[in-house]
């Protein structure tokens, strides 16, 4: 397993969150996830323009394995999706921290805060 990026928030429910420039928060699934879940084949993401709600399920990945919900981190609208993954969703097994899969411009970056640091989020994977 990779080290954790300290830079990121993560979630209890596997994601992981970047905060960027103008209250842009982009989001993924950490490498624990992936490899719980295997090859993955299919991401189901949300729409652009949708308002999201911290813990809010949003997406849905799929691998040979199983199907996993994905829930948002913060409340806020979808601004982007990473529409590469359309065609290949194997780019989240291969590099979890540098592929993306949604962006949202979040109303309130103070819910970044009760998200988990990496010590926090690797204490609870190893329990």
């Amino acid at each position: 397993m990779t080290e954790l990026p300290a830079d990121l928030r993560y979630a209890k429910t596997h994601e992981w969150s970047k905060q960027e420039e103008d209250n842009i928060v982009r989001i993924g699934i950490t490498d624990f996830a992936q490899s719980e879940l295997g090859d993955l084949v299919y991401i189901n993401l949300p729409e652009v323009g949708r308002q999201l709600t911290q813990g809010e399920q949003c997406a849905t990945v799929e691998s040979v394995k199983t199907a996993s919900d994905l829930y948002s981190p913060v409340t806020g609208t979808v601004v982007e999706i990473n529409e590469a993954l359309a065609d290949e969703p194997e780019l989240v097994n291969e590099d979890p921290y540098d592929t993306w899969l949604f962006a949202i411009k979040t109303d309130n970056l103070s819910e970044l805060e009760h998200l988990l640091d990496a010590a926090g989020y690797q204490q609870q994977i190893e329990a």
